[in-house]
């Protein structure tokens, strides 16, 4: 996404405003959207100015309190004169402000400073726990890859301490990881209460459950995690262990709850722990699971329906080989957008159990495309073999090894083509027999770009049902989130605890972005947050230091007045940003006497 401006000139005078564009593919190219007209600056330069000690109710969205004329208007700040150097003004300690306080107006707003206040009631430590939890969960919203990192840099790199009050020496590597062993005992609490703000902000139902699982890679051997084991790898690191998230969604891809199991562990297995833990949590209501092909199994839907649950499933593309018929009809399909369709199907032995039939255009061009591709160089490694084995044969054995990992490589490549190997009288290889199975060729053509659904709903639109199932990409929206944009992958942690730790470190990052995304949703400002993120990147706080004649140097903290039309967004957020400048005392180190004396000693040795 991305802002445009408008100029219209009227009666001699120019009007400017802006709008929120977005590019969407569409069947006839790329194309812009207006997603949002966003005018002028709602008045924003007549507000109230409030400054830093204004911090809780700027966050909050709290109203100002400010002293009041009689007339109702807010009474002006005093102003204070004095006669600056300004050949000796210079700007200082300049730090990262508008993605954290984005960050932090998000946690408070989401109420979890007042819940981890009385999870982790103050002790005897310097920095409370929940401060802790704050700043861990804003490093992984800003994308820092491990707790370190926060401690040796970022932390220093922001204006963190300002907005929370924590003195930069109080941050540090082993209080960090002492927070994750404090923060984690009240993971369900937390989902419990991002549950309750979500209905209360939002306005959410969960009466959809989307659910699906990622992995994610250790760095090191994690020999003391019981969890990691090496399985199938989304992040293409198979020589690395790993450990897997099933994580649950709602259809506005708001996370409610999430478990880890072993990185060996199979998707299919974990539907019924996932299911049993949500039920335990939130209530056995008659809720709708959608859930991606990899979960399903016999056992898996009889488990759901003997608890009185839907599901909307996609199945194996084996089973659209018993629907051929249907789908090479031309009767009784529905278009639901352009260039896909869809067909209610019953099922064989009837009941309420259907199922709906898909099939895409664009995605039929995709699977064309791909399988013409693998199909190519499989094609061309097995004539280069046979060309070689011509001129020189070789080991029978080995070449069928070579073509096994050939045909492994190409799967789908691989059922389109018979190969078996040529020898001559001494069981040596001496060429490669290719034949095309045109059967599978045909079906594989009428089958690109077609899949099947299966639900036990009562709803007969097959159009919703695939709207619904469409809503699945919101899980794995929230999984690139959280590896790309938020840094989940790799753990650096090896053991069991600390790793679900930073897992839940993860999650309540991934709650905060979410939660972005519907905040611009409900002010009419698309769900860009990647887009408000970077332009916030450019926000900064500074110190000005102003040489003064009657007070000498003056030191004012102050935040970059940010350009047009990222003001323009944060109006339409209600976010504000503090306007008046914090003064900031200057601290000059005491010298011991002696101390002095021993350095002018020095600096007279030096020159001599």
């Amino acid at each position: 996404m991305f802002l445009r401006r408008h100029r219209r000139h009227a009666g001699g005078e120019t009007y400017e405003y802006w709008s929120l564009v977005k590019t969407v593919r569409t069947a006839r190219g790329p194309r812009q959207q207006v997603v949002a007209r966003l005018g002028k600056l709602d008045g924003a330069e007549v507000r109230v100015a409030r400054g830093w000690q204004d911090l809780d109710a700027l966050l909050e969205g709290r109203a100002p309190v400010t002293q009041l004329e009689l007339d109702g208007a807010a009474k002006p700040a005093i102003p204070t004169w004095h006669t600056a150097n300004l050949s000796g003004v210079r700007v200082e300690r300049l730090r990262q402000f508008g993605r954290i306080y984005l960050g932090l107006a998000l946690w408070r707003r989401l109420g979890l400073h007042t819940l981890l206040q009385s999870l982790l009631p103050a002790g005897q430590e310097d920095i409370g726990w929940d401060q802790v939890a704050c700043v861990l969960t804003l490093g992984r919203f800003c994308a820092q890859p491990s707790e370190l990192a926060v401690a040796e840099r970022w932390f220093d790199d922001t204006a963190l301490a300002d907005l929370l009050g924590v003195p930069l020496e109080k941050i540090n590597d082993a209080r960090l990881y002492r927070g994750l062993d404090e923060l984690l005992p009240h993971k369900e609490a937390l989902c419990q209460h991002l549950l309750q703000r979500y209905r209360d902000w939002f306005g959410v139902r969960f009466e959809f459950l989307l659910y699906d699982v990622t992995s994610t890679y250790f760095e090191g051997l994690a020999e003391d995690n019981d969890l990691a084991a090496r399985g199938y790898s989304r992040d293409h690191r198979p020589d690395c262990k790993q450990v897997c998230i099933g994580l649950v969604v709602t259809p506005e891809g708001l996370p409610i709850g999430y478990e880890v199991f072993a990185g060996n562990r199979a998707d299919v297995t974990t539907v019924e722990d996932i299911v049993t833990a949500m039920e335990g949590k939130y209530g056995q209501a008659e809720r709708v699971w959608v859930m991606d092909r990899g979960m399903v199994s016999e056992e898996n839907l009889e488990f759901l329906r003997a608890r009185k649950a839907y599901y909307l499933v996609g199945t194996p593309k084996a089973q659209l080989r018993r629907y051929e018929q249907a789908l090479l009809e031309k009767e009784n399909w529905q278009e639901v957008e352009p260039g896909i369709e869809v067909k209610l199907l019953a099922h064989p032995a009837g009941g309420q159990e259907c199922f709906v039939l898909c099939r895409s255009a664009a995605r039929q061009q995709k699977e064309k495309a791909m399988l013409e591709r693998q199909r190519q160089r499989l094609a061309a490694k097995l004539a280069q073999l046979d060309t070689g084995l011509q001129k020189r044969p070789g080991d029978a054995q080995q070449i069928e090894r070579r073509i096994g990992r050939w045909l492994g490589r190409y799967p789908g490549a691989e059922r389109l083509l018979e190969v078996s190997v040529c020898h001559d009288s001494a069981g040596r290889a001496t060429g490669l027999q290719i034949i095309e199975r045109s059967e599978r060729a045909d079906w594989a053509q009428q089958a690109q770009g077609a899949y099947l659904l299966r639900t036990n709903y009562p709803e007969r639109d097959p159009r919703k049902l695939w709207k619904w199932y469409l809503q699945l990409q919101q899980a794995e929206a929230a999984f690139r989130t959280s590896k790309t944009d938020l840094g989940l992958r790799p753990i650096f942690h090896q053991k069991t605890d600390r790793v679900e730790a930073h897992i839940l470190v993860s999650f309540l990052s991934l709650a905060l972005w979410r939660s972005l995304e519907q905040w611009m949703h409900a002010k009419g400002l698309g769900d860009c947050a990647r887009q408000l993120l970077l332009e916030l990147d450019e926000l900064r706080s500074m110190d000005v230091v102003l040489p003064t004649k009657e007070a000498g140097e003056l030191r004012l903290r102050v935040v970059a007045h940010p350009e047009k039309p990222l003001a323009e967004l944060l109006a339409h957020l209600g976010l504000e940003l503090p306007r008046l400048p914090k003064k900031i005392e200057n601290v000059v180190p005491k010298i011991d006497p002696g101390e002095t004396q021993g350095l002018i000693d020095q600096d007279a040795s030096s020159r001599n």
